[in-house]
């Protein structure tokens, strides 16, 4: 009997010290599924671009000779299919279910490729939305993957603590806008990182500034970038900029986004090829 214990243990089967060791919560694998690197995309607010960014590292790190996935963790609000263009729905065998593939080859699994109509509501509650997200880890046959990003829903709530929670993920990459509110909400975003023990790998900033197609100077829409400034406050090493660009959002529209110009995110693939 532990020294902490206030009734015999015989009588509950166990052991005090088995009932109170921590336990882990992380999903298990797919037998077939061999994932390397996990990093999540996120903000504590919607509409800063999470899936953008999302969706140009995997696109990125692909140039880069990697195997790359993108788990949808925002099960509500799925836009990773469109920017891909991918309408056929995922198939399943023994070994579980098959993602979409774009036509690089980037691995995808969204509940947009699981619903009869793309437009279909996805009226769940909290417990079922994190049973899915785990399931999209634990029965999907991934494959070989070298790089698997998950695109988070907005904010700190259930969903983005059933992913730090249930999936071994190595690290984050925060995105925010230059607008003091969004940088208050991406403190909170810093702050549940820190509480989870989860490393922060580089803060993105969206929609820093514009490029005049005429005098091909920036101009910053909302004022200047403070993304150096929220790095330094934060002790984070690494940022980088997105611009305002049509041509991005084009590419988005007509889900042709594997074809997008730039470097913008390269010196983010730098790094976590370092890691």
């Amino acid at each position: 009997m532990s020294e902490n214990c206030n009734h015999d243990c015989a009588s509950c089967g166990t052991t005090c010290g088995e009932r109170t060791a921590p336990q882990s919560l992380l999903a298990p694998n797919n037998p077939s599924s061999n994932i390397k690197k996990v990093i999540a995309v996120m903000s504590g607010k919607g509409g800063v671009g999470k899936s953008l960014v999302t969706s140009m590292m995997a696109v990125t790190m692909q140039r880069r000779g990697y195997k790359t996935a993108i788990l949808d963790a925002d099960i509500t609000g799925p836009s990773i299919p469109k920017v891909f263009n991918l309408k056929e729905k995922v198939t399943g065998t023994q070994e579980g279910m098959t993602p979409a593939q774009t036509k690089t080859g980037i691995k995808i699994m969204s509940t947009n490729l699981i619903l009869d109509n793309e437009t279909d509501p996805v009226v769940w509650r909290g417990p079922i939305i994190g049973g899915v997200v785990k399931q999209f880890w634990s029965d999907v046959n991934w494959g070989e993957v070298d790089y698997m990003f998950v695109d988070m829903p907005p904010g700190t709530g259930d969903v983005p603590l059933t992913v730090y929670q249930s999936l071994p993920v190595d690290g984050i990459i925060v995105v925010t806008t230059p607008q003091e509110l969004v940088s208050m909400i991406v403190e909170k975003a810093v702050n549940m990182a820190g509480l989870l023990s989860v490393p922060i790998i580089g803060i993105v900033e969206n929609m820093s500034y514009f490029v005049c197609p005429n005098c091909n100077e920036k101009h910053y829409i909302f004022g200047k970038s403070k993304v150096e400034e929220e790095a330094n406050k934060y002790g984070i090493k690494h940022t980088a900029t997105l611009p305002i660009n049509p041509s991005l959002a084009q590419k988005c529209d007509e889900g042709s986004f594997e074809t997008f110009e730039g470097d913008f995110l390269n010196s983010l693939g730098s790094i976590l090829e370092g890691k």
